[in-house]
């Protein structure tokens, strides 16, 4: 027991130690305010189809350009060489840096390093929203569609469904050419920072985030490895993931304070994710 215990206590200085040095080399560098971002929930079936935008989920990393620079959704200010930007309008712009479907991983190991590369070359920032243009989001889309193009900035296509089965035979042709879903968006909604339901995701899974607090430390073929992380949802409630992970990632961990995405099939009486499964670390 004393020697498990001093290996648990082990394993949790080294991965914390470990995972301090990785968010001080691989994050971005601090923007003097986070920027208040509208963000999606889960799409409600019974919402009126009709009333909705609907544009495909890239699977990128979320950005916002206010004028002069590209700010993450935690607050930190990505390191885009100035030719990346160069043709960028003055006003705010909401959008995902993407580097095409099945791209996630290369578009954060782009985006994450502290000084301009060439590596950029491979990326487009995809606007969505205008967030400081005011009115009801077909404004937006309107005045969306009469920005400037440059060979990094792109609108993602906006387009309408009538039905039910409209919208889920587009988003099984999206998934079927790789894509990961659908997002809708309200014709009528103002900006507004936080969670709202006047824009949902669409996916053929359920999945969420929720920021890495703690480690267990592994048993059995993982012992001296992470077992699982310890998570928090937006609602305060904590629970473990265990599932998911490769060997290297048990190896080094997520950093705490990081934030990841995890799959699941329903909830617990508790409220807690059942069946929780890793996908991956957002590096943003």
């Amino acid at each position: 027991m004393v020697y498990y215990q001093a290996a648990q206590k082990n394993f949790v200085a080294r991965a914390f130690g470990y995972c301090l040095m990785l968010l001080m080399l691989a994050m971005p560098i601090a923007a003097a305010e986070p920027a208040a971002m509208m963000l999606a929930t889960v799409y409600q079936p019974h919402a009126d189809v009709a009333r909705f935008w609907v544009s495909e989920k890239l699977d990128g990393v979320r950005a916002r350009w206010d004028g002069k620079q590209l700010i993450s959704r935690g607050g930190n200010v990505f390191m885009a060489p100035a030719w990346f930007v160069q043709g960028f309008p003055a006003q705010p712009l909401d959008g995902e840096l993407w580097m095409g479907r099945g791209h996630y991983e290369d578009v954060v190991a782009v985006v994450r390093k502290q000084a301009p590369h060439d590596g950029w070359k491979g990326v487009k920032f995809m606007v969505f929203d205008m967030p400081a243009l005011g009115g009801i989001f077909t404004d937006r889309v309107k005045a969306m569609q009469g920005l400037p193009r440059t060979p990094y900035l792109d609108v993602i296509g906006q387009f309408r469904v009538d039905s039910q089965k409209a919208l889920a035979d587009r988003l099984d042709a999206v998934v079927k050419q790789g894509g990961e879903g659908l997002m809708l968006h309200h014709q009528d909604a103002l900006y507004q920072a936080g969670r709202s339901t006047d824009v949902q995701k669409l996916k053929p899974f359920d999945d969420a985030e929720a920021t890495v607090i703690g480690y267990k430390p592994g048993k059995g073929k993982n012992t001296g490895l992470m077992g699982s992380v310890k998570v928090r949802m937006e609602n305060g409630k904590t629970f473990y993931i265990g599932t998911g992970f490769t060997d290297q990632q048990r190896k080094t961990p997520p950093p705490l304070g990081s934030l990841l995405t995890y799959r699941y099939q329903g909830y617990t009486q508790a409220g807690l994710p059942r069946f929780a499964v890793f996908v991956r670390q957002r590096n943003e």
